[in-house]
């Protein structure tokens, strides 16, 4: 069966067009409130959203579709993915689900869902919501249907659980931290986490209106929050993406610190005290050579996977593994979180940056990058891979750089976008390469 709504991250795209309506919200509430029906109980699901306009339509719809085939509803309002993927699981829920774009524009809108294990769904389910959006919807006899209602401590709730991810005995009392929410859905929990630790908490992207989410803040747009950190003399700044499932750093300095950077401190620290599960680290092909480098030096490995947080959990769990991410930010600490967390992997890194007492430019930089170049190019339909120049481009490129790095080329699961990406110890090398391919794509739209 060939998907058309569930992407490499749920299902996403511009509000009101194409996959992202009212209508087609309402279809999803039924067929997942469907095929998550079991039991004698009163069937639950939850339902979070970051702060773009759009949301309360999504959020309405998608209330719509589950009371109309028998399922209860609880709205927790903006709060991070993570934080519904808990509240999912400790409220026993049998489904939960965040409704956001993540890092896209306001424009776009996605729905995430995850399952009664707060765990993001696997293809056999999204498989089955999808048949089931074909069919005719079973709507649930009057006295069935559905209840809704708000919870007002969901922040609350989030707040107390991300903080049992450091040590009881560490507070923040020395550090100065910019936090860049990005007009997003921690704009209230995450700063107040920090804050309540002990810090001096400086914000950022904490004034969303509908339409500025992720508009010249938050971990893709960083120029803002380096600024700051400058300014304000800070020890760190840390930026998040629009539903706060990543993490991006910037140092005293207001050098950018990837989530390579940021995997090789939390596995090397939880690898000095025991508590590493696996013998290494879960990344996808995008993380930087210079990484896996790095482990293999302290005796611990680097799995590769698809591009996705998906991928990388589902080999963390048939592996064994506690810790995985990207390179783009997504950090997965399975002792605190079932899905990406940018908040907790936040506060794993201010509690080394206290326990140390050595300054983030320092902790943060334990390996040198290898020169690594990614371009995108935008496309507006068709499959620009498959035409025959940038099939030769690729060839030519891969002759290149063989045995010199590495080259990786593919469609963006979530934007109409080639991305075009080489690495190596040779700079000019891996520039010429990239801009070969790119502009052979270029010449394919």
């Amino acid at each position: 069966m060939t998907r058309k709504f569930f992407g490499t991250d749920g299902i996403r795209g511009r509000t009101n067009s194409d996959k992202m309506t009212a209508s087609t919200a309402m279809r999803i509430g039924q067929a997942a409130g469907a095929h998550f029906r079991r039991g004698t109980h009163r069937n639950r699901v939850v339902i979070g959203k970051d702060t773009r306009l759009s949301g309360y339509m999504v959020e309405s719809a998608l209330v719509a579709g589950f009371t109309s085939v028998g399922v209860d509803v609880i709205m927790t309002g903006p709060l991070p993915t993570p934080a519904i993927a808990m509240l999912t699981h400790e409220m026993r829920a049998d489904l939960g689900v965040m409704i956001s774009a993540s890092h896209n524009p306001y424009e776009d809108n996605g729905i995430k869902l995850f399952g009664p294990d707060g765990f993001k769904l696997s293809d056999e389910d999204e498989m089955a919501i999808e048949a089931l959006l074909d069919e005719k919807p079973q709507l649930a006899e009057p006295q069935d249907i559905g209840r809704a209602r708000r919870i007002e401590d969901a922040r609350g709730r989030y707040i107390h659980a991300v903080k049992q991810s450091v040590g009881a005995d560490v507070r923040f009392d020395t550090l100065k931290v910019v936090v860049d929410c990005a007009n997003g859905a921690a704009y209230q929990v995450t700063p107040s986490a920090i804050w309540e630790l002990g810090a001096e908490v400086v914000t950022l992207g904490v004034t969303p209106n509908g339409t500025n989410i992720n508009d010249g803040v938050g971990s893709t747009s960083l120029d803002a929050l380096k600024a700051k950190v400058i300014e304000t003399g800070a020890d760190i700044g840390i930026a998040l993406d629009g539903d706060a499932d990543r993490l991006i750093l910037i140092d005293e300095k207001g050098q950018t610190v990837d989530g390579d950077q940021i995997m090789a401190l939390i596995a090397t620290r939880m690898s000095e005290k025991g508590q590493l599960r696996g013998g290494g680290v879960v990344a996808t092909v995008m993380s930087n050579l210079g990484l896996e480098r790095y482990l293999e030096g302290i005796g611990l490995t680097l799995e590769r996977t698809r591009v996705g947080d998906r991928h990388v959990l589902e080999r963390m769990k048939q592996g064994g593994f506690n810790i995985g991410g990207e390179q783009s930010g997504h950090m997965i600490l399975l002792d605190h979180a079932t899905t990406g967390d940018g908040t907790v992997a936040a506060l794993r890194v201010l509690s080394s940056l206290v326990r140390s007492g050595r300054p983030a430019s320092e902790l943060l930089r334990l390996f040198d990058p290898v020169p690594q170049l990614l371009k995108n190019v935008r496309f507006d339909g068709g499959n620009p891979l498959a035409a025959e120049g940038v099939k030769q481009a690729i060839v030519a490129g891969e002759a290149e750089l063989a045995g010199k790095g590495r080259l990786l080329i593919r469609a963006s699961g979530t934007e109409p976008l080639i991305r075009v990406m080489a690495e190596g110890d040779d700079a000019a090398l891996v520039e010429r390469v990239v801009d070969s391919i790119c502009d052979s794509v270029r010449a394919a739209v």
